[in-house]
């Protein structure tokens, strides 16, 4: 242990000896290091805040819908009373379904007029969205076909201002409609469930009297166990029977589709943390130059050490040493300036994201790895190389 110790302070020695030069060649290491964190750092605290929305969705279904490219998509859409058909016949495959309806409408409430997102809400509620007043519709809302409705804050703001939405009267497409809960203003306007902020639902009993020809899709949840080949053979097959043996639908598993959008998010977070390796990758070519130049410069003295008994191996070994502390000086100041860097854009991701936990710990260790590795690898031929040299050619030089 001592042995190594008098290693580091030689190390740090020749380094102080040769600052300006060892500032310079740490710089790719700096640069390296800190693009690494605060890509993880960033990328991480996104996909997190991606990842929280997302599960406040809940199970999120699958969608059936006529396929438009049949050849008689009129023949084939879905109807109001196909929903108690498929409960009637499917009871073994289908848990839930629920017709869903997403049109747009004129919304009017406070004198403003306003053409937005109008979709149907059923009366089980799959989702953790919490309310920022008032209260989510329940199966009686739904039985009774009951003339109430849910807005998003976005739409409460457009349409009331600085004042409460709660128990006002809002008319969609002329018909009056009594707000009864508001939900709590998501941090990114892509996670809704009709793809923008200002929205507004009505129970979906309520919407058929609006608009009662044909429903928009299905919305069916399985019973366990149930995979989706066999949901859509099942419901298929149900429909088929309704409106002819040609009609084509199409099943969308929206779960996969979260899940795919996820691991989207995370390839591109590791691909620019990829991209941020490379400046490592160069960093580490930088120390192997410097290093070589640094053994050529110190011939004379290495062939000295190794006069008065000093080994191939300890010599190897200081300036391995050497290699790994300008590596993991670079890389420290680095994973310092990425921290920075992650903290002073945190708040940006919380406020268009929400919470957004950062691992630290994780991305503090790849930093220190990374520094250790890149030390390690590019700074090994070069002393090997040391620890070659004739001591007699050595002095000579």
């Amino acid at each position: 242990m001592s042995r190594i110790l008098a290693y580091a302070r030689e190390a740090f020695d020749a380094i102080w000896r040769n600052r300006a030069r060892s500032v310079l060649t740490m710089l790719g290491m700096i640069i390296g290091t800190a693009s690494v964190i605060a890509v993880l750092g960033i990328g991480h605290a996104a996909s997190s805040g991606i990842t929280g929305q997302l599960n406040a969705f809940g199970n999120p279904g699958f969608f059936v819908a006529i396929d438009p490219k049949q050849d008689d998509p009129a023949g084939a859409q879905i109807q109001y009373r196909d929903v108690v058909t498929l409960k009637n016949q499917d009871d073994a495959t289908l848990q839930y379904v629920f017709p869903n309806f997403q049109r747009t409408y004129h919304i009017k409430g406070n004198g403003i007029d306003y053409v937005g997102a109008v979709t149907s809400q059923e009366g089980v509620v799959f989702d953790t969205l919490s309310l920022h007043e008032g209260r989510r519709m329940d199966q009686n809302d739904i039985d009774t076909a009951a003339h109430v409705a849910l807005v998003s804050q976005a739409l409460e703001r457009r349409l009331y201002g600085s004042g409460s939405a709660l128990g006002a009267i809002v008319r969609v497409d002329g018909v009056r409609f009594r707000i009864v809960g508001v939900y709590d203003e998501l941090k990114a306007g892509i996670f809704n469930n009709v793809g923008q902020s200002d929205y507004i639902e009505i129970p979906y009993s309520t919407f058929h009297q609006i608009a009662p020809g044909p429903i928009d899709s299905l919305l069916v949840y399985p019973q366990p166990g149930v995979t989706v080949p066999r949901l859509h053979d099942a419901v298929v097959a149900t429909l088929r029977h309704i409106h002819g043996p040609r009609a084509e639908y199409q099943v969308q598993d929206a779960v996969a589709f979260l899940n795919a959008f996820e691991r989207t998010i995370e390839v591109v977070g590791y691909g620019l943390t990829a991209i941020g390796g490379v400046a490592l990758v160069v960093a580490g070519i930088g120390i192997m130059n410097i290093m070589l130049v640094s053994v050529n410069e110190r011939t004379r003295e290495i062939g000295i050490r190794k006069a008065i008994g000093g080994s191939s191996r300890d010599i190897t070994l200081q300036f391995l040493m050497e290699a790994i502390i300008l590596s993991l000086l670079g890389g420290g100041t680095g994973m310092a300036l990425g921290i920075f860097a992650v903290l002073g854009t945190y708040g940006i991701v919380a406020g268009l994201l929400g919470p957004a936990p950062i691992p630290w710990l994780f991305i503090t260790s790849v930093a220190v790895g990374f520094s250790v590795f890149v030390g390690v690898v590019f700074g090994t031929y070069p002393a090997i190389r040391a620890g070659k040299l004739d001591p007699i050619e050595a002095l000579r030089s």
